[in-house]
């Protein structure tokens, strides 16, 4: 979050005090003694609040305001007064101020108003990032959110396996967005203007499969969960891919889909046929540092659609959210925002009630499993990460159930 202040005021005295305030409480302060001298630092992204005397020599508080509100009219400004100046402060909000306190004023009063103030800001620059990421950019940036090196990582791999044109199996924890991702590919790929047309494998008849296969000729068949293919559609889909029909499959799976190949439970010949390309979704478990873009994402979405506003989102929120393992991944993540903008919190409140063990015990095992993710199930280069002796590493994942044999891919 943003922790920049811009401090405007031309007794010198006062920008001292307030500054030494906001450095000791890890703020960082910006200090100009004129409208002028500020004016350069008052931009649409500048990432952090104003706080200004309202009576100045010349352009005065209320000429920082307009020109501030000018600029970016979501820019907090938070006046300063002196005692006489209340009914000209109550005027000054009513043209847009965030707040006005009244000189001298302690750090108790101060401080508590600069976190909101900061807080709204931030919110307002992360909503602002997001709608740019919608409207600018590949579909890999625009649809699919983190910001974490996983989630990178993955949009590399969509970008480089969409335009080979070859098959691709999608795979990931249930939730995690196998069929947005299934789209996205398909929307970067050269068939992009072809039809995309997705069905759930389970009970699909073999007919089926060679009638699917016709309506999305000249784009993509997406199959959602095709672990269930019954055993005739599997072998249908293999004549449809070694004839060749103009059509490319996408197939998803949440399940160990190799393992089921190689214990007969899935047409061997098909899953090699479908793991040309693959891509994998990191679970939320492993990228809990995306969990707060994604879930402002989500409650900015469920509140559009709710037609109201959305509720602002508190840190504490946040904290506890991340301290969540989100077995459901995005797809839970995204109820708990529509529960949120309904007014009906209980997980982030249920999470919030823990005591500090075990709210550290859920973060540790977050960052465990974070590691072996980025190390690909590699337990010695993720011990290596966290800078962890092995056996300490190893005792971790036994204590919390992990396995690094699941986020090897």
């Amino acid at each position: 979050m943003t922790r920049k202040v811009l401090l405007v005021d031309d007794d010198a005295a006062v920008r001292e005090a307030l500054a030494q305030t906001l450095e000791l409480n890890d703020l960082e302060a910006v200090t100009a003694g004129s409208f002028v001298a500020a004016k350069d630092h008052i931009t649409r992204g500048f990432d952090g609040v104003i706080v200004s005397d309202l009576r100045m020599p010349g352009r005065d508080g209320f000429h920082l305001l307009d020109y501030a509100r000018s600029v970016d009219e979501e820019l907090p400004v938070v006046l300063l007064t002196g005692e006489g100046d209340i009914p000209m402060a109550v005027k000054a909000m009513s043209q847009g101020a965030f707040d006005f306190l009244e000189k001298p004023c302690a750090a108790a009063d101060f401080l508590p108003v600069l976190e909101r103030a900061l807080k709204t800001r931030a919110l307002v620059l992360e909503n602002r990032r997001l709608k740019r990421q919608l409207e600018t950019g590949d579909p890999a940036s625009r649809l699919l959110f983190g910001s974490s090196p996983q989630a990178e990582e993955m949009r590399q791999r969509v970008r480089a396996v969409a335009p080979t044109g070859a098959e691709v199996l999608v795979t990931g924890a249930p939730g995690s967005g196998i069929s947005k991702v299934a789209e996205v590919i398909h929307l970067m790929s050269p068939a992009a203007q072809g039809p995309f047309v997705k069905r759930p494998a389970a009970g699909l008849a073999a007919e089926t499969v060679a009638e699917l296969c016709q309506e999305a000729a000249g784009g993509s068949l997406f199959l959602d969960e095709v672990q269930a293919l019954p055993e005739a559609a599997q072998y249908a889909l293999l004549a449809q891919l070694e004839q060749g029909g103009g059509v490319r499959i996408i197939a998803g799976s949440s399940a160990d889909l190799a393992g089921k190949a190689e214990a007969g439970g899935f047409s061997a010949d098909l899953f090699y046929r479908l793991d040309v390309m693959r891509v994998r979704i990191p679970s939320l478990a492993e990228r809990p540092g995306d969990i707060p873009v994604l879930f402002r994402h989500y409650v900015a979405q469920a509140a559009e659609q709710a037609g109201i506003e959305a509720p602002e989102i508190s840190q504490d929120h946040l904290a506890a959210l991340m301290a969540q393992d989100w077995p459901g991944n995005a797809r839970s993540l995204m109820s708990a925002a529509m529960r949120f903008v309904l007014g009906m919190p209980e997980e982030a409140a249920a999470a919030a009630g823990l005591g500090l063990a075990e709210q550290m015990a859920q973060v540790e095992r977050s960052l465990l499993i974070a590691a072996l993710g980025r190390a690909n199930g590699r337990a010695a280069a993720a011990a290596e990460a966290l800078k962890l002796p092995r056996k300490t590493f190893y005792d971790k994942l036994a204590r919390y159930g992990i396995r690094p044999e699941d986020y090897r891919r």
